[in-house]
């Protein structure tokens, strides 16, 4: 847990989740902390002795430590983009997470988008893609993509530095805002709608594709923001308050990018539908979707009867 970006502070409280959860029963379970400080072993009297990065293995109470898994629940980097899939698999270590190649791809929205929407199975907004240093014509993206219009940094989760742009006077500000977390700044087509989500895991060679939950902003946030999503202005409706048929049309599609994008272990797809003319449109795939008490798949999975407990067995069971 933890990371390298804005999303530690989620990551930390998504492991400690995690921690609680695991049967001690079938688990021997330790905490490591990984940020811009060094990789940490975290004893459980609050102290802290470093991970070997040769093996990934600690020392315990003078016993050296290798692992059979790596339960990876960093958000953002550098765990969902492959850097420690990367690092794992160099040393042959399992993991739960989708592997190197689709966790980069997903992470990066300006090259995961085309790839989706070459797969003709959803629809996907219109985007330009703009790096640093590149000159910006505001006047152009705005041609493009009209207005309201989003933008984002093209890696990177949580919503955090994506601002929706509803002038010309808003663009340069969010492009700048963007640019200072990533170097590669998203700038998206506004489509309105329903933000959908849905969860899916490949476990026992079973593919489970939880209940959708609706994401509905409060409290003056127009859209699911990073204040929106971690300090309560958001109801998480599920399942989703929509006519089965779109709810089983979001999961058939959520099905199909799982294995197109081949994917594993568990991730969440987000989406928008567009009531005014049915259409669903794909937003992003978060490969590590949070685990914090309340959030989404965890809710999506009770609702089918599955534990927080049974549902992260579910997950070491299809590491690889």
């Amino acid at each position: 847990m933890g990371g390298y970006s804005d999303e530690k502070v989620i990551s930390i409280a998504s492991g400690k989740q995690v921690y609680a959860s695991l049967d001690r029963t079938k688990y021997t379970v330790y905490q490591i902390l990984i940020d811009t400080t060094g990789w940490h072993y975290l004893h459980d009297d609050g102290s802290q002795s470093p991970v070997d990065k040769n093996d990934f293995s600690i020392v315990d109470n003078g016993q050296r430590i290798t692992f059979d898994l790596a339960f990876i629940i960093i958000h953002g980097t550098p765990g969902e983009n492959g850097m420690m899939q990367g690092y794992f698999d160099m040393i042959g270590l399992p993991y739960t997470t989708c592997g190197f190649y689709t966790s980069a791809l997903t992470f990066n929205k300006g090259y995961c988008n085309p790839v989706v929407r070459s797969f003709g199975v959803v629809s996907v907004a219109e985007s330009v893609v703009l790096l640093a240093g590149q000159n910006i014509d505001e006047e152009d993206l705005i041609a493009k993509l009209g207005l309201p219009l989003f933008v984002k940094p093209a890696s990177g989760g949580s919503s955090v530095a994506t601002t929706k742009v509803k002038s010309r006077e808003q663009l340069r500000p969010a492009i700048e805002w963007a640019f200072e977390k990533d170097n590669a700044v998203m700038v998206e087509q506004f489509i309105s709608g329903r933000e959908i989500d849905c969860g899916v895991i490949r476990a026992n060679g079973q593919l489970h594709v939880f209940p959708v939950t609706e994401l509905v902003p409060k409290g003056g946030h127009e859209f699911f923001d990073y204040e929106a999503k971690y300090n309560g202005f958001a109801d998480e409706l599920t399942p989703a308050p929509i006519d089965d048929s779109i709810s089983q049309h979001i999961q058939q599609v959520s099905a199909q990018l799982y294995d197109l994008l081949n994917c594993r272990g568990m991730v969440r797809f987000d989406f928008i539908y567009n009531t005014d003319h049915g259409e669903l449109f794909f937003l992003e795939v978060n490969t590590i979707p949070g685990q914090s008490a309340e959030s989404i798949v965890p809710k999506q999975a009770r609702c089918v009867g599955i534990s927080t407990s049974e549902l992260y067995d579910m997950i070491i069971d299809c590491a690889q």
